[in-house]
């Protein structure tokens, strides 16, 4: 019987990691559950009882990049970053900006786009370098094709996907 408190030892330390495999539970799952409040038009909203915009086409190409299917959940803004630390959501797409108290709860893409809130990037679970990795080279894919640049010009009318120059 030696051999069940030693596992339940063993647990308490392995946590951690099985919390820290959100790659595998969305490849698992086949979709990408993304947040969104889809009242921040032109970032996301909903018209004729649709979901539009330049957040959900980011999140249509970003799930297509991760061959996965986008699942798009719509939420309250209290409880996006909530859901997203709880593993409700995978990530959000909401015209968040990072911040140092974001950056407490939740990890970071890279930006995505600027804006005069700052630095736009997708939240997602902290404690998955793994998932960052994949959700970062699928963005830099989008970007790289130019494909980033096309979708900020159709719905901004400008190239937000760079910084600012100073």
């Amino acid at each position: 019987m030696r051999v069940v408190p030693g596992l339940f030892f063993l647990s308490v330390f392995l946590s951690p990691l099985a919390h820290a495999e959100l790659i595998d539970e969305v490849n698992d799952r086949g979709e990408l559950r993304i947040a969104l409040e889809g009242n921040l038009a032109p970032f996301n909203f909903t018209k004729e009882g649709k979901l539009s915009g330049f957040e959900i086409e980011l999140g249509e190409m970003l799930a297509q990049e991760l061959d996965l299917q986008p699942s798009f959940i719509p939420t309250t803004a209290d409880d996006m970053m909530q859901g997203v630390e709880s593993d409700k959501y995978d990530i959000a797409l909401n015209h968040i900006a990072v911040t140092p108290e974001l950056k407490k709860q939740v990890d970071f893409s890279e930006p995505y786009s600027y804006s005069n809130a700052g630095t736009l990037a997708i939240p997602f679970q902290k404690g998955n370098p793994a998932f960052q990795g994949v959700l970062d080279r699928a963005l830099e894919r989008i970007k790289a094709d130019g494909r980033l640049s096309v979708l900020s010009e159709k719905w901004f009318g400008v190239d937000t996907t760079k910084p600012p120059k100073p």
